[in-house]
């Protein structure tokens, strides 16, 4: 393709005596690439040559004679056709002698030669391709229109009137078409075109996408050409596959074309899928990707991957004893850790079972940091088969798993340790890690939230009794509060902990409330109102399912409703409710519509589990969203802070405050809103503490700052 690159940077240069040298250059050849004359005269056909290029082209057909009878000949003298200008009578005989032995056996062949053009000679450019689309023109069959109506469904022809109708995909009602306007507008494609198929038979197309979503793509992208996963979402959802379905199938399908030879997938995203032009074996896909030299790292992740979904590769022997050659290649390497060298040595366990691999064994008995190596191996189902040897080949095993059991990330791995240690009669041991668990639930989150649902599973376990639930519950609560206060990083894990307490109707907080006593459900409701990620909704079917089990609690939600009328108001001057009321509408007009486009095309991306853009995308949204409603909870309780309405008889909303400490020196303190707030300028909340320890005083009452005594010498009013 050397010469397509060549000709196609003159176009777009616009050098066209540069084109015409190298066009010389390229027809004066002895062979010709069949696919890049294809893709040399289609790119001259729609550029602004196209014209002058016409009286040139024929220099091509001594080429041409050389390729003998095959579609991607026909493809190239059509092209020919089409491009020519000249007219020539040899031309025209060659042309006719072409057409003959083609389509003589066409109905109204020799009206077809008229309307095409090669019966007079005068003017037959584009006669191939025209004869080809009249050959075409049955009932049933399809055409697509390149001026935007889509695929088109002939409904009747006339070759009397030199006429036909359709319907079109995009154009509503029977369109009419002269066969001179079909020559300049249509393009013949077969039945089982995909565009076809979409528009004739769309069921059968849902249908066959389901059952074969491999070989949809394939024909999408063999008629359409390279698709990206936004471009192929546009062709088929809605379309073909309903939306609401859309992400499932998609997940489903990207999944499996990645494992089908035949199509190209992109390592972006963005990039296009591609269908190849030769299929390249399983084999020879990470061949190639091991010949890239990928660092260690992601050589182990490359062949995990591959021998995890192509076993059967394994039967080659050559293919097999090349991949131990780069294994142990990769065993030489310098600086190579110990999770790295027990990963390799896993391969070639795999890779020849009847050898004896002791080197495994001295790995695991020579590991000085345990949990450091389990942490550095990258594939889980390594992590637990080294486990698995540290279970057997080392005597101090029990003391590496009660290490061990908090610290692993994945709850598989905690579920063996666990159970291995149990298995031994370590009960007591366990119960005493619990009770670490219990007392500093910050520190090991996971750990909790995976415990306390094995708990709620009614597994036979230490503290599986109700005791032993209601202070795991107690400590699910206080994480909860915690990991709220956090930020933005725990995000997940609060979601994961809302999800398990709420599913089923609250059915786990049922359970803890049906046999605990008084006062537990009463600590539990206590902390529960100091989880910011519990809604007021939430904290009512708190109290609500506390009082079914103890009706005496009716009281204290009636002491926690009065709190919440007492912190109704939120005092705040114009100006700040301004400023508050133009962030919910920016939130409300422009970031959630924006925020709306990014995971629209994320979604589009696929694979949404490997789909870094989409997670990012989907967490700004509850960012957003989250914002949106707190601000506009807090507007509706928003009151403005009126001249009239402030007292300087004591300090309170809307006075400045004028103080002098002991040497002299004078301050002031305003009290505004939250939204008014400026430390800078000490302007203060009245909900911030120092506000809330001066409200009531008057002049010459004292307090102090900073263990810095002041006397109040002046109250004033905020707006005088």
């Amino acid at each position: 393709m050397q010469y397509f690159k060549q000709f196609h940077q003159n176009l777009v240069n616009r050098d066209y005596s540069s084109f015409l040298s190298l066009w010389d250059e390229y027809c004066s050849g002895d062979e010709l690439d069949e696919d890049e004359m294809i893709k040399v005269l289609e790119d001259v056909k729609a550029s602004e040559f196209c014209d002058s290029f016409g009286r040139y082209v024929d220099k091509a057909l001594p080429l041409w004679k050389t390729l003998g009878e095959n579609p991607k000949a026909h493809a190239i003298f059509k092209l020919i056709i089409d491009l020519q200008t000249s007219n020539e009578e040899d031309l025209g005989i060659m042309t006719y002698e072409y057409v003959k032995k083609k389509f003589e056996k066409a109905n109204n062949f020799e009206h077809m030669l008229k309307l095409v053009g090669l019966r007079n000679m005068r003017n037959f450019q584009g006669s191939v391709s025209n004869m080809e689309l009249l050959c075409h023109m049955h009932k049933g069959n399809f055409v697509f229109h390149t001026g935007g109506w889509g695929v088109g469904e002939i409904m009747d022809i006339s070759f009397l009137r030199e006429q036909m109708s359709l319907e079109f995909d995009y154009v509503s009602g029977r369109k009419d078409l002269s066969f001179q306007n079909a020559f300049k507008n249509l393009l013949p494609i077969s039945k089982e075109h995909f565009l076809a198929r979409r528009f004739g038979d769309p069921d059968g197309l849902e249908t066959f996408a389901r059952e074969n979503p491999t070989e949809v793509i394939k024909t999408l992208l063999k008629d359409l050409g390279p698709r990206s996963a936004a471009e192929i979402k546009e062709e088929l959802s809605e379309l073909v596959i309903p939306s609401g379905e859309w992400t499932k199938w998609w997940q489903s399908t990207r999944s499996k074309i990645k494992k089908d030879t035949s199509i190209e997938v992109p390592t972006n995203l963005r990039d296009p899928f591609k269908l190849r032009d030769v299929e390249i074996g399983h084999e020879e896909r990470l061949q190639r990707a091991l010949d890239k030299k990928p660092d260690l790292n992601a050589l182990i992740q490359l062949v995990y991957s591959f021998l995890r979904d192509f076993p059967t590769t394994l039967k080659n022997e050559d293919f097999k004893a090349s991949l131990q050659g780069k294994l142990t290649e990769a065993l030489s390497l310098e600086n190579l850790t110990d999770a790295q060298e027990l990963q390799l040595r896993f391969f070639l366990e795999d890779l020849s079972p009847q050898k004896d691999h002791k080197e495994i064994e001295q790995i695991i008995k020579n590991f000085s940091s345990i949990d450091s190596v389990i942490n550095n191996i990258l594939v889980i189902a390594f992590k637990k088969r080294s486990l698995v040897q540290v279970r057997k080949i080392r005597e101090d095993w029990m003391n590496v798993f009660f290490d061990l059991l908090w610290k692993v990330d994945q709850n598989p791995l905690r579920d063996y340790l666990f159970t291995e240690l149990l298995a031994a009669g370590k009960e007591e041991d366990v119960m005493t890690k619990l009770q670490t668990l219990l007392e500093h639930p910050g520190r090991y989150p996971q750990s909790l939230l995976w415990y306390f649902k094995k708990l709620m599973s009614k597994a036979k376990i230490p503290m599986a009794d109700q005791k032993g639930k209601s202070k795991f519950f107690e400590a699910f609560l206080i994480l909860l509060s915690i990991l709220d206060r956090s930020g933005p990083s725990n995000r997940d894990v609060v979601k994961k902990m809302l999800s398990f307490i709420t599913n089923g109707r609250y059915a786990i907080v049922r359970k803890i409330f049906q046999n605990a006593s008084i006062e537990e459900v009463q600590e539990f409701l206590l902390l529960a109102t100091k989880c910011h990620c519990f809604t007021d909704h939430d904290i009512k079917i708190f109290h609500s399912l506390g009082e079914v089990v103890h009706p005496s609690l009716s009281k204290m939600r009636k002491k926690y409703s009065a709190e919440e009328e007492e912190e109704e108001v939120i005092w705040t001057t114009e100006k700040g409710l301004q400023k508050v009321k133009s962030r919910i509408e920016e939130i409300a007009t422009v970031e959630t519509v924006e925020n709306a486009k990014e995971i629209e095309v994320a979604r589009a991306l696929g694979d949404l589990r490997e789909n870094a853009e989409f997670k990012s995308a989907l967490e700004r949204r509850d960012r957003l969203q989250g914002e949106l409603k707190s601000l506009s909870e807090l507007v509706n309780k928003a009151q403005v802070i009126l001249k009239e309405n402030i007292s300087t008889e004591t300090v309170g909303i809307g006075v400045v405050v004028e103080c002098e400490d002991p040497k002299g020196s004078s301050t002031a303190y305003t009290l505004l809103g939250p939204w008014d707030a400026n430390t800078d300028e000490n302007i203060l909340s009245f909900q911030s503490k120092l506000a809330q320890d001066i409200t009531g005083l008057k002049v010459g009452d004292s307090f102090k700052v900073h263990n810095t005594e002041y006397k109040i010498k002046k109250l004033k009013n905020y707006f005088v």
